[in-house]
């Protein structure tokens, strides 16, 4: 418990950081409301130049804006979006559930594939499915997710017609669980491929390392029969540092999810985000920075959790093995 919270205040003190930087250099940035009002009007006076600014407090230092965001942040108000006309958290909490129904179906899927593929090609070192599955995961490694995407709309979506290029579904009149899970095929195998293949070959050479140790030979020199001794011995022990891949391959997937989710017209954090810089909506490019940037230390944080359970001699009270 008390490393739970010591970890909790230390994110919290990270996400301060993260908002105040991302804040500080969105403030400098030129192009604030005043001066596109500027560009569109240019027979504006200058005092009502001066006026607008002081109403919206950007005549003030960044540090006083800052503080002042920040208090209205606590009690649920970030701003309002002026590429949206509506709130800035209504834009963001659809597109953030959007997100985490993708990226968490990707993660499912890359962790489902990876890990089984990982540990077969451990148990069979140089052979043909070993060869085979170093081959599929440094394909995934070099082909970017841009590219991987286009591919898989070309082939899928233009050649052959078998899946939609691009949205939810939502709103398009048939409810269906079929015809909303063929609107996902698409951008989570493309998010997927690049963890699928980090997972692989780290559980791979994780899997060889456990092997190789005494109480593994021990186990089988007592006739214990190979999947108890994988079950019991091996699985639980290779994990662990593949647990840190999988909360780093996390991360990774949030960042191609912009790339994704503008390639796929997907309506999540990614695509708004994307929008909202290019429409120099501050408000709304900075909660999704926010947002990411929890997600990250959330899942640092259930890492280091998985890890005592995973391994009892890890003590999270000391936050080192015991």
């Amino acid at each position: 418990m008390i490393f739970l919270l010591h970890r909790t205040l230390h994110s919290l003190l990270i996400l301060f950081l993260v908002m105040f930087c991302t804040y500080a250099l969105m403030g400098l940035m030129p192009g604030d409301p005043i001066d596109l009002m500027i560009s569109s009007n240019p027979d504006i006076k200058p005092e009502d130049i001066a006026r607008l600014k002081a109403q919206l407090g950007l005549d003030q230092p960044i540090l006083v804006r800052f503080w002042h965001w920040f208090i209205n942040g606590l009690q649920g108000d970030f701003g309002y979006s002026r590429f949206y006309y509506q709130p800035a958290i209504d834009v963001i909490l659809p597109a953030a559930w959007n997100t985490i129904k993708l990226v968490g179906l990707s993660t499912i899927i890359a962790i489902l594939l990876g890990i089984p593929f990982g540990i077969i090609a451990a148990l069979r070192p140089k052979s043909f499915l070993d060869y085979f599955t170093s081959f599929i995961a440094f394909l995934g490694f070099s082909i970017p997710a841009f590219w991987m995407g286009l591919m898989l709309m070309l082939v899928f979506s233009v050649s052959f017609g078998l899946l939609p290029a691009g949205g939810t579904g939502a709103g398009e009149g048939d409810d269906s669980f079929w015809f909303a899970a063929k609107h996902y095929i698409l951008p989570a195998t493309t998010l997927s491929i690049i963890s699928i293949a980090s997972i692989s070959r780290y559980m791979r050479a994780s899997t060889i390392d456990v092997l190789r140790q005494d109480y593994v030979r021990t186990a089988i020199a007592k006739g214990a029969s190979k999947s108890r001794v994988i079950r019991k011995h091996v699985l639980k022990n290779a994990l662990i540092p593949v647990v840190t891949i999988i909360a780093l391959d996390f991360g990774t997937v949030l960042g191609g999810a912009v790339l994704t989710e503008t390639l796929f017209s997907w309506p999540g954090m990614g695509k708004v985000l994307l929008d909202s810089i290019n429409g120099s909506d501050y408000n709304v490019a900075l909660l999704c920075i926010i947002v990411l940037t929890i997600n990250m230390l959330l899942g640092n944080l259930l890492a280091d959790v998985a890890y005592s359970k995973l391994d009892p001699r890890i003590d999270l009270t000391k936050g080192a093995s015991a």
